[in-house]
């Protein structure tokens, strides 16, 4: 189940009350837009499963999860559904 294309939402500097976060204590779960998914994986019956995530989904997703590249000068993850650790709603 490949995830075509990741795009990563900036983490805030700042929390509510003021605190500033250094980027030692950023950790991940890292949050993404779907910008693209693909068809989907075979099952062993060789029919095709839908994918739960779809274009325009904001993701949380593991600090290690995909494979990065840069497409047109933006920073993209290629991806698995498996890697996909939620869908905010």
């Amino acid at each position: 189940m490949s995830i075509s294309g990741e795009r990563h939402i900036p983490e805030e500097e700042k929390t509510d009350g003021g605190i500033i976060i250094p980027d030692t204590a950023k950790e991940k779960p890292q949050e993404g837009r779907v910008v693209a998914v693909g068809p989907g994986e075979w099952n062993n019956d060789g029919d095709r499963m839908a994918l739960e995530v779809k274009e325009g989904d904001r993701i949380l997703f593991g600090k290690y999860a995909g494979t990065e590249i840069k497409i047109d000068g933006e920073e993209h993850i290629f991806m698995r559904e498996d890697d996909i650790l939620g869908i905010l709603k």
